[in-house]
């Protein structure tokens, strides 16, 4: 029996390896070395680094471009907090309860554009709302009007990464919230049927509390996927310009590493993003996955 327990432990201790060596490599170390340049000054190339202290997470909150980046990445999680979350939410609660038919064919249609790249969606985009020789942009004259040059307005830059975003997106959060309206017990909005409760109250008073878990994780994934997603808008159609006016902080990290080589500040960047990361795993694990245990 010993020798079979020590042999279960050795085989689990062999399964087990190749993932924490490829954790290792790729994930832990990366993350501590990042950790380590950020309190340093150094372009990529020089053979010596200036050790700066503090100075880099300083610099993001004191720098004007920095900054400029930050409200950026917060306009861009707040406007994709609405398309992402609160429009998807508020379609999903009027096919659950409202229409309650042909479920499945909503489905489909709004989860469609999640099985496409990104990179072939913003590139589509940018051609559809070229504001020169775009479709759009013809349609438009036909009638008289015209496309602003949305490209060189850092504002009309952000919505419009915001809706190629979302175009991605939302049909995968749509699913999401409406399976989780599905599972509601039915037999609740049967009996608040019966007692004739307003629409409204049972939605208010009874969905939405016994959605929440649900609701929760998709707000958490809509911030991430503010910091994360529009990335690949940003570098096939804007480049973060005009001015910085359309970056955000991942882009912004990448840029500095990797363009600008301002190591140590794009070192800063990043762990602060990753802090952030932190943060949101673990109000996820907390609150939403902490409760499914509860009532598994």
């Amino acid at each position: 029996m010993h020798n079979n327990n020590q042999k279960n432990k050795l085989l689990t201790t062999v399964y087990l390896l190749p993932t924490v060596v490829i954790l290792l490599v790729f994930m832990i170390i990366p993350i501590i070395y990042t950790f380590y340049l950020s309190f340093f000054d150094w372009n990529l190339i020089a053979p010596n680094k200036n050790f700066v202290g503090l100075e880099n997470y300083i610099t993001i909150f004191t720098d004007a471009v920095n900054r400029k980046v930050l409200m950026n990445t917060f306009f861009y999680i707040l406007l994709l907090l609405i398309l992402n979350f609160i429009v998807p939410y508020f379609i999903a609660i009027i096919v659950q309860f409202f229409i309650g038919k042909m479920k499945g064919p909503y489905k489909v249609i709004f989860f469609i554009p999640s099985i496409f790249s990104l990179v072939v969606g913003a590139m589509l985009f940018s051609w559809i709302m070229n504001p020169v020789s775009g479709p759009l942009a013809d349609v438009m004259k036909m009638i008289g009007l015209s496309i602003p040059n949305w490209t060189n307005s850092g504002g009309m830059a952000i919505v419009i990464v915001c809706l190629i975003t979302n175009w991605k997106v939302f049909g995968y959060n749509f699913v999401l919230l409406l399976t989780g309206l599905g599972a509601i017990p039915k037999n609740l909005i049967d009996a608040a049927k019966i007692d004739r409760i307003p629409k409204w109250r049972v939605i208010w008073n009874i969905v939405l509390p016994l959605n929440k878990s649900i609701a929760l994780y998709v707000l958490i994934l809509t911030i991430v996927q503010g910091l994360q997603y529009v990335f690949t808008p940003i570098s096939v159609i804007t480049q973060g310009g005009p001015y910085y006016g359309s970056s955000n902080i991942l882009y912004h990290t990448y840029l500095n590493a990797f363009v600008l080589y301002k190591t140590g500040n794009a070192s800063a960047l990043a762990i602060l993003t990753f802090m952030v990361f932190l943060v949101l795993l673990y109000i996820e694990m907390r609150f939403v996955e902490g409760k499914s245990k509860k009532y598994a």
